[in-house]
């Protein structure tokens, strides 16, 4: 739709400018050609009190003063006209617009709305990312997983000052074993900083994109690692307040 319009904006005037200069054109040719009859059939063949060649040039001079002044008159209308348009939004109503045009634009909504509608994924499926309709809907896995690195480091080092800084290809298991003894283990005997290792050790190296439920296992793991961290920080402040509140009774 749009690249029509363009099209027919641009098309209207490239033929208004050619019929301009075809029209200026043949006028230019007729003009020197009376004005060359008009010198040979004169007794001296010359411009020299020459009527005839006088009255052609004044026609021709009146023409081009009158096809100025209509078009300069029809833009000057064309430019009144549209500037007693109503620049507010208000919404068309039945009334506003003659009954066979209303009822073509409610046609072309509707048209519109159901296109929108019946293009909007409902099945699709794209690896790598949460499927449409679901809560993990326009999230990607992988980068989500490794996003979540940083945060943790971020606590780890709220609650832990001296905890070593982030290596760019460091096992999870390595970088936070000072975190271990603060998690608790599943029956299995793991911690969720395994299950958590695990995940990001598949975003990281895995030719293939993680799956749903191997992105649900990682970020359920990291967000009870982060859970773990933000109360064992909170305790921190809280021991803290404590111990000076007491001092200031002392």
């Amino acid at each position: 739709m749009f690249p029509r319009i363009f099209r027919r904006s641009t098309l209207s005037p490239i033929c208004y400018a050619a019929i301009v200069l075809v029209t200026t054109f043949f006028a230019a040719i007729s003009c020197a050609f009376l004005l060359s009859q008009a010198v040979r059939t004169a007794p001296n063949r010359s411009f020299v009190k020459n009527v005839n060649a006088v009255v052609i040039g004044a026609a021709y001079v009146f023409m081009l003063i009158m096809s100025l002044a209509f078009c300069l008159k029809r833009r000057i209308a064309v430019h009144r006209r549209l500037q007693r348009i109503s620049k507010t939004f208000r919404t068309l109503g039945k009334n506003d617009v003659p009954e066979s045009v209303f009822l073509y634009m409610q046609q072309e909504h509707t048209r519109a709305c159901l296109i929108a509608y019946e293009a909007r994924p409902k099945e699709g499926f794209q690896e790598g990312c949460g499927r449409p309709g679901t809560k993990y809907a326009g999230v990607r896995f992988r980068t989500s997983l490794l996003d979540s690195v940083r945060a943790i480091d971020k606590l780890a080092h709220l609650v832990i000052p001296r905890h070593p800084p982030l290596r760019p290809h460091a096992r999870m298991l390595h970088h936070f074993r000072f975190l271990l003894p603060l998690l608790s283990k599943d029956e299995d005997g793991l911690t969720p900083l395994h299950y958590y290792d695990s995940a990001v050790q598949l975003a990281r190296h895995a030719t293939r994109e993680p799956t749903e439920q191997e992105y649900v296992v990682g970020i359920r793991a990291a967000r009870e690692i982060e859970t773990i961290l933000n109360e064992c920080y909170l305790e921190m402040h809280e021991g803290s307040s404590t111990d000076l509140s007491t001092y200031a009774e002392r």
